[in-house]
Parts: C-alpha cells; structure tokens; sequence
C-alpha cells in the first residue's frame, strides 16, 4: 500500500531550521513516495536502521542524515493507504533524552 505522510509540512520547517538535513530528508521523503508497505515489517525493508517501538504503540523510530537525526512516527494501516504521522523530530542527543524518559511512546507534536 501507498504511504500517505501526514503533515510534511513539519518535515519542510524541520528542513528550514536545521539546514544539514535537507538532503537526508529529500532522500527520506523519496523512499516514503516509493514505499510500498502492507505491514510493519515492510517500513524496515525500507528503512533498515529502522527500529519499531514495543508496548503495542504502532510506532517508529527512523535514522536521518548518518543517525544525527531521529524522527518518531506513528504508523496506521488502513485498508487502502498507510498513514504515517511524524510525531517529534530532532537530533540523536535530543532522542537520548527522550528515551532516558521513557517519553518516546508518549511524546507527539500534534
């Protein structure tokens, strides 16, 4: 199934503000354009750095620019397309402090 990203205008402002990601992120909203996924397993064929979170959260975790950069979703199948919303991205120090939290299955920016 086709992947419909939910909001890529936070990707596009991400990409504003932290200029060394843009071409990691064109690279990144090329894969999610050409993606076809028909289940979870599917999004680490794509994204093999990819790491699905536990806890039955439908989320995942993906690597931008080398791992300098992390960006959380949340994934929903659905019977035509797959959403994919983009809840949080920053830097791999920023997602340390997430995860020493235990804050990255909660956290959303919506």
């Amino acid at each position: 199934m086709k992947i419909h990203l939910v909001r890529r205008a936070t990707i596009d402002e991400f990409g504003l503000k932290n200029a060394q990601s843009r071409t990691s992120l064109e690279e990144w909203l090329t894969k999610i354009k050409n993606a076809d996924w028909e289940n979870p397993s599917d999004i680490l064929a794509t994204f093999r750095s990819a790491d699905l979170l536990g806890n039955g959260s439908s989320r995942v975790v993906l690597d931008i620019a080398g791992n300098n950069y992390r960006i959380i979703c949340k994934y929903a199948f659905g019977e035509k397309q797959v959403h994919l919303f983009v809840c949080w991205m920053g830097t791999h120090s920023e997602y340390d402090k997430l995860c020493s939290k235990n804050a990255q299955y909660t956290i959303n920016i919506y």
